[in-house]
């Protein structure tokens, strides 16, 4: 009866913010009020209200951002990866200089299981600051289909990889991204100009498209002098 009850709450709530999105007495684009405002005007526990809200993603009504996330920084300066690093660089007023080290369609069987796609364009780019010190290196895989396998012969659209992708109908909505300390094997610190075993950030960002279409796997490698990982949690005061 419990279980009955709480699923009839959620429901209640589900059918009553849907009908506020149709309605448009919420407006997309634009985010829902507070968890605990909207639960107290619901008459609802946060708990069910995050159970109805993770439905109504589900169903595409809403796009959920988890706060307290974990963002990428270049010195201090948080780096919007949504609208790509080339771009985020650029905002933060830093002078970096992006040099393009490959860019070739190649062949991995070993990964049609996990991407459905065995075909990929490799894209890779190394960043300078104005002394000439590289700060990272960046190794990028997309699926060489619906049009991308042109890449390596058209290029890129304004030089950004995240504005290209968009005009070919990849536009990304989910996915992680892994970030640790590792050593520097001997091809990066070459390409870095740093000694062998120097320890970097690693981080390895996975993206998927609306469509739930894999479109990016990048595997950066960021200088631990300029770049950070910030986290913020809790409710600011």
């Amino acid at each position: 009866m419990i279980r009955q009850a709480r699923s009839n709450k959620k429901q209640r709530v589900v059918d009553e913010l849907v009908h506020r999105i149709e309605s448009g007495l919420l407006a997309d684009g634009l985010p829902l009020p507070e968890e605990d405002q909207l639960a107290q005007e619901l008459g609802v526990s946060r708990s069910t209200l995050r159970h109805a809200l993770t439905e109504l993603e589900r169903r595409r009504y809403i796009a959920m951002q988890t706060g307290g996330g974990s963002v990428v920084t270049y010195d201090g300066m948080t780096l919007d990866q949504n609208n790509g690093w080339t771009q985020a660089l650029a905002d933060t007023g830093a002078r970096i200089h992006t040099e393009l080290l490959r860019f070739e369609a190649i062949e991995r069987p070993e990964m049609l299981h996990q991407f459905g796609v065995s075909h990929f364009i490799a894209l890779d780019r190394r960043r300078r600051r104005a002394d000439g010190t590289a700060v990272s290196l960046e190794r990028s895989l997309m699926p060489a289909t619906h049009g991308l396998e042109s890449l390596p012969r058209v290029g890129l659209i304004d030089n950004s990889l995240t504005i290209t992708l968009a005009a070919y109908g990849f536009v990304g909505e989910r996915g992680d991204q892994w970030i640790g300390a590792e050593p520097l094997s001997e091809e990066e610190a070459l390409l870095l100009g740093r000694a062998p075993g120097t320890v970097f950030l690693k981080a390895l960002r996975t993206t998927y498209d609306r469509q739930g279409r894999f479109m990016e796997q990048v595997e950066s490698w960021l200088d631990p002098l300029h770049f950070r990982m910030h986290q913020s949690f809790g409710t600011p005061t």
